[in-house]
């Protein structure tokens, strides 16, 4: 009994022993990244850098826990969730570390618990990825124990700022300025001594401008000769390709001059090279929104402004990029050449939208200097990709200041209520109301992005029931009218200074809902191409359609006998974007029509016109939305709109309503068209009366032929593309 009582103490007593010397040492010094196939910066494959390798971590035993320890460690406020077997690619090298066990609470992945470094029976098809919340954590200092030829522990820079001399502080945006670190809760200036050209890049990139440009350097010479220098003690190495400086490596220390720790005692300065259409200017009136030239590649589906799915320009048709291999760099290379600065993200998997037509581009390889993603290494068969695979990305773009210039008042959340803006008013700034008049969801559009709230989903042309700021109620704008590429609402025509609102504002001040994503309808063009044909019907048979107005303004004076000639087609409506299209109107204000029984939710859905080749209308035809339902969707989708017994009408994401060919109103009325050359145009929600995140896909043309007795019609596609061709439709968006 003693002797097995004395043996337990003692193992107690060397197990206590270990337990001390183990928590008494030191755990080893190691660095964290993500990587792998990875689209954003805050996820992706766990790498751990152990002596001078790096290697990754097996998922045996992980968890959240040890998910929020690395999450930490790499600056974010903690995980969001973690993925096992390799679900961001699979890794090389050696596999670090096994078993890992975490409490949460460990300051770095080496205080958890583990087989120890470099034991491990798994492999790689088992490496563990984590997803970390996007918020960073506030003054976060970064360690790096990369060897980057320095023995001591280095800090990586987090939180930077360009500060611009008083003479530029006016100017929107700010593009020139000295660099500054905060560091310990100071600002501190870089050293110029081994600051690179890449450097700048980097900071341009991060501040939303495309590239960096030379300065007059006397006049910031002359500064830093009055001012007491406060430099930050390292220089950093940048590539050039990094979306933020704390992704730079460290060099040396700077060594200590007399003169603070830089030998010439300059502090570093970059200037930028905005894109054009964020010009700096000093004026905060009107100022016309820029309309670029047409470049080999768009952004199309995003809420706000420089992101969107990509597309390319190819043999004169728009096509989407597969999102293989599509990352960070690729992104960059999009963003600067669109006159932006460095990717945010990279998105894949069509999350801002499923685009049309062919897929240009597949497995996009971009070194990053690369001045049009067109120059980058890609692959031309895009066999297996689909529009569910479309990239798309979120770009840095300047600080424009909009969003403190408006306001919405009274609405129940944040995404809605009463638009109130700043404006000038005798002397001084005030808050005020936008007349109503002629308000529609463009200029609610663009009062969402510039909130950055989203899409419009609604625009209120009465707002009683959104009391808002009282001291606000006096209209300070009229006369809106938005093109909707805007950025801000300022920059749409507006009467200015000679403010005319016969209404007043109060309970009709213009008012806008906003939502994080928006439908988008496109036609299918091939089948309208491939379904046109003429057909000769006897009014007796045309009453209904006489009746709701879808013939020429001649019918009415023909008689039961005589004949109708129509062009007909079928068209097939595909939503494509991120939300349901639903009908402005309730119920309760749809529409009966007792001769064709069915009820309209949308008077007219879409509007059909043969145009002369200057653009002017021949005929017309309009369809209204008497049934706007699921015809069929894509595998995998469930049908929700169904028009019979009176049931909800709709299209839901991923899915088309297709009106036949053989259906009253399916037509254009051409009975007094002379034969000829025409464009044939189908324009889908033409009266804007539904939001949806692109307006600019919704017209089809098609090139037409007619000799009195047969029609052709060929080369259909969606126009966008096209606006110096058919000028007609960008009237569209900028006449309604």
């Amino acid at each position: 009994m003693i002797s097995s009582a004395l043996h337990s103490m003692l193992s107690l007593m060397i197990l206590l022993t270990l337990v001390e010397a183990q928590s008494q040492s030191q755990p080893p010094k190691i660095q964290l990244r993500l990587a792998g196939n990875k689209r954003k910066n805050y996820e992706g494959r766990v790498e751990v850098f152990y002596n001078n390798e790096w290697g990754t971590v097996c998922d045996d035993d992980f968890s959240i826990e040890a998910a929020h320890v690395v999450c930490r460690e790499l600056g974010f406020l903690g995980a969001v969730s973690w993925l096992p077997s390799a679900k961001f690619g699979q890794g090389e090298g050696h596999i670090w570390l096994d078993n890992v066990h975490c409490t949460g609470r460990e300051k770095s992945l080496a205080n958890c618990p583990s087989n120890g470094f470099g034991v491990s029976d798994c492999r790689h098809t088992e490496d563990v990825g984590v997803v970390c919340n996007q918020k960073r954590i506030p003054g976060h200092r970064f360690i790096n124990t990369m060897s980057n030829d320095v023995e001591t522990i280095e800090e990586r820079v987090e939180e930077i700022r360009m500060r611009p001399i008083s003479s530029h502080l006016k100017r929107i945006p700010i593009t020139e300025g000295f660099v500054e670190v905060k560091d310990k809760g100071k600002w501190r200036q870089f050293c110029d001594e081994e600051w690179t050209q890449m450097n700048s890049r980097v900071i341009c990139g991060m501040y939303g401008f495309p590239g960096e440009k030379k300065y007059n350097n006397k006049i910031y010479k002359s500064l830093s000769m009055r001012k007491r220098k406060n430099y930050w003690g390292f220089s950093v190495n940048c590539t050039g390709n990094e979306a933020h400086l704390s992704s730079c490596r460290l060099g040396k220390p700077l060594e200590q001059k007399r003169n603070g720790t830089c030998g010439r005692g300059l502090p570093v300065v970059v200037s930028c090279v905005p894109g054009r259409a964020f010009a700096p200017s000093s004026s905060v009136g009107f100022r016309k929104a820029y309309r670029p030239a047409q470049p080999l590649v768009r952004l199309r589906g995003g809420a706000n402004v420089g992101e969107g799915r990509v597309e390319v320009l190819k043999n004169g048709i728009w096509g989407t990029v597969c999102d293989d291999n599509w990352n960070l760099r690729a992104a960059t290379v999009v963003c600067r050449e669109l006159g932006y600065g460095s990717a945010k993200e990279a998105f894949n998997g069509a999350k801002l939208g499923q685009g049309m037509g062919p897929v240009h581009m597949n497995e996009v390889e971009c070194s990053g200097f690369e001045k049009s993603l067109t120059d980058c290494y890609f692959n031309n068969d895009a066999l297996g990709c689909s529009h569910e695979e479309d990239a798309g990305v979120r770009c840095n773009v300047p600080a424009m200041g909009f969003q403190k210039r408006i306001r919405l008042g009274g609405g129940r959340n944040p995404y809605e209520g009463r638009v109130e803006v700043l404006a000038e008013r005798d002397g001084s700034l005030v808050w005020g109301t936008v007349c109503s008049e002629n308000w529609g969801i463009i200029e609610a559009m663009v009062v969402c992005r510039q909130l950055g709230l989203g899409f419009a989903s609604h625009a209120f042309q009465e707002t009683w029931y959104w009391s808002g700021d009282s001291s606000a109620d006096h209209v300070v704008m009229s006369g809106v009218r938005c093109s909707g590429t805007e950025m801000s609402l300022t920059q749409c025509l507006h009467h200015g200074k000679h403010l005319n609102c016969p209404k007043g504002g109060g309970r009709f001040a213009a008012g806008v809902s906003c939502a994080e994503t928006a439908p988008d309808l496109v036609l299918n063009a091939q089948l309208v191409e491939q379904t046109t044909y003429l057909e000769d019907r006897p009014m007796y048979a045309l009453q209904c359609a006489l009746e709701e107005n879808c013939l020429s303004s001649t019918a009415k004076q023909g008689d039961h006998s005589s004949y109708r000639r129509l062009l007909r087609f079928s068209s097939q409506i595909h939503n494509v974007g991120q939300s349901d299209f639903r009908p402005k109107l309730g119920y309760h204000a749809w529409t009966w029509h007792e001769c064709h029984r069915h009820y309209h939710s949308m008077e007219v859905f879409t509007h059909y016109d043969l145009l002369s080749l200057n653009g002017t209308k021949i005929a017309e035809g309009h369809k209204a939305s008497f049934c706007l339902e699921d015809t069929q969707c894509d595998e995998g989708i469930q049908k929700r709109y169904l028009c019979a017994n009176f049931g909800e009408q709709g299209i839901t994401v991923g899915c088309w309503d297709t009106y036949r060919h053989d259906i009253d109103c399916q037509w254009i009325d051409i009975t007094d068209v002379k034969p000829g050359d025409y464009i044939f145009q189908v324009v889908i929600n033409p009266n804007y009366d539904v939001a949806e995140s692109d307006y600019t896909n919704n017209v089809l043309k098609c090139k037409c032929r007619y000799d009195g007795y047969r029609i052709w019609t060929y080369n259909c596609g969606s126009r966008s593309s096209d606006m110096d061709e058919y000028p007609e439709m960008s009237n569209q968006l900028y006449h309604r």
